[in-house]
């Protein structure tokens, strides 16, 4: 029996356990797009979904409510797919496994996909509820948030009658978001101007690191913890300098863009003379390593094991090309806002690297509250790209998300807040963000849509560790029971 059984809010709690048995990391929401529509169709609701699996599904208005504005709800189908070093998971076929530890779900060893399956589950309630008075509802369910905004940069906002629109993508209960930045992300494909190890005395290891917290490229990057990419090419670096020999095949590292890379790992091939010394000053990396993340990122771990030696591995001067471009990539807090203190203005995150056909391609994604500083970074990368040479090309990846600027006067802000007090008893917060969702995406097509972002108290998302706070969707659900009566 599922861990969800017995915990209110029963309809919430169903619909999220749904949700967590059906696979859909980015790129694989198929199979859950087409339980929306088989949902919408149960229910005798209009819907259309679109080439990319994005659904969007229409309610009419309760009596009494007919005449009342046409409110968009909108969140996105997909999930972050992370999970531990020595879990076995196949995240296309398998459900996952939840836990319960007191007031909070977790799921076993891998991400939970709260972010964003409380959010729709919020939304699928609504369309299924037949005692909450409300307006005409358009529920906008996205694909591939997770992945460049993809859903929503091509989704036909012409399909839609709304004027309003309440976002369940937000992470805390104690806040309504008013206004947050926008994203663009690159690849940068490097050369690995391949070599045989044909040399007899050459051995293989497999360099890995690992225990890393990883997290939220955009909720978390303040924390200071280690990126795992820039780890490995730091420590190879390390390596370099101090004389050794060495070549890579194969660099994987990250979960995907918009992760805090939590482990990476490469093939070195060195001189068996070198083995040894290489081992014992790698181990002086770690130490180092340890003792700068002591608090941010305590269990920090590099390893050398045995490997099959490689059919082909980079240049010598392919392999220092990688590691000294990793390390100069801006990765991390880039300013923080002059004008919300505490608030991260622009960020740059390293979130993946793979091997190609060609030698390998890194991913990086950066956000920022203000459209040219992003563009700054990226425009900084272009060129590093160019300094490297040797065939290093960076292009960008996915849709340029612009910010969802702060409304002041907005009158459902206004709406958000009555109920909000009524809810919870207390003031909500109003926060400006420098995180990017797909708000501005529909802002800018909608000319004078009106918008909020609400959610649920969730924890290190798109991470192993990911959870939601049982007592916090019970919150959120009575706010969200009393904020829609209202909007008529």
């Amino acid at each position: 029996m599922s861990v969800l059984a017995d915990l209110e809010p029963r309809v919430i709690m169903d619909f999220f356990d749904t949700l967590t048995q059906i696979p859909r990391g980015s790129e694989n929401e198929k199979a859950v797009s087409d339980w929306v529509v088989q949902f919408a169709k149960d229910r005798g609701l209009e819907y259309h979904q679109d080439d990319l699996w994005c659904v969007l599904v229409r309610k009419p208005a309760t009596p009494g409510y007919e005449d009342a504005p046409t409110l968009i709800l909108h969140g996105h189908l997909d999930m972050v797919c992370a999970k531990d070093d020595d879990v076995e998971f196949d995240f296309l076929t398998q459900g996952l496994n939840l836990l319960r530890d007191g007031d909070y779900i977790t799921a076993d060893g891998t991400s939970l996909g709260a972010d964003n399956g409380i959010g729709v589950a919020y939304i699928l309630a609504l369309l299924d509820s037949s005692d909450i008075p409300h307006p005409p509802l358009e529920a906008v369910l996205t694909s591939m948030e997770e992945k460049g905004k993809v859903g929503g940069a091509n989704f036909d906002t012409s399909l839609l009658r709304g004027t309003r629109m309440i976002d369940f993508n937000w992470i805390t209960d104690e806040e309504i978001l008013a206004g947050c930045g926008g994203d663009v992300s690159a690849v940068i494909d490097i050369p690995a101007e391949w070599e045989a190890p044909d040399d007899p005395d050459l051995v293989a290891r497999t360099l890995t690191v690992h225990g890393l917290t990883g997290g939220h490229c955009e909720f978390d990057i303040h924390l200071e913890r280690i990126n795992a990419i820039i780890l490995l090419a730091r420590a190879l670096n390390a390596m370099l300098a101090q004389g050794f020999d060495l070549r890579i095949d194969a660099p994987f590292g990250g979960a995907q863009n918009n992760v805090i890379a939590a482990d990476a790992q490469v093939t070195v091939v060195v001189s068996s003379g070198e083995a040894d010394a290489l081992e014992v000053a790698m181990k002086d990396v770690v130490e180092t390593v340890a003792s700068e993340y002591e608090i941010a990122d305590p269990n920090v771990r590099i390893d050398l094991t045995p490997a099959d030696m490689p059919e082909r591995v980079f240049s010598r001067n392919a392999t220092r090309r990688l590691t000294r471009a990793v390390v100069l990539i801006p990765n991390g807090v880039v300013s923080w806002s002059l004008k919300i203190r505490g608030i991260v203005e622009c960020s740059s995150n390293l979130g993946t690297v793979r091997p190609t056909e060609e030698g390998c391609r890194l991913m990086v994604t950066i956000t920022s509250g203000v459209t040219s500083r992003k563009h700054d970074v990226l425009d900084r990368m272009r060129a590093l790209a160019e300094l490297a040479g040797n065939g290093v090309t960076i292009e960008q990846y996915g849709h340029d998300a612009p910010e969802f600027p702060y409304v002041e006067d907005s009158p459902l802000l206004e709406l958000a807040k009555r109920a909000y007090r009524e809810s919870y008893g207390r003031e909500p917060n109003v926060q400006v963000s420098n995180c990017s969702l797909e708000l501005g995406m529909f802002s800018r097509r909608l000319p004078g849509l009106d918008t909020i972002s609400i959610g649920t108290e969730l924890h290190w998302l798109h991470s192993k560790d990911e959870k939601f706070s049982i007592s916090s969707v019970q919150g959120t659900w009575k706010f969200i029971q009393t904020l829609i009566p209202t909007l008529r």
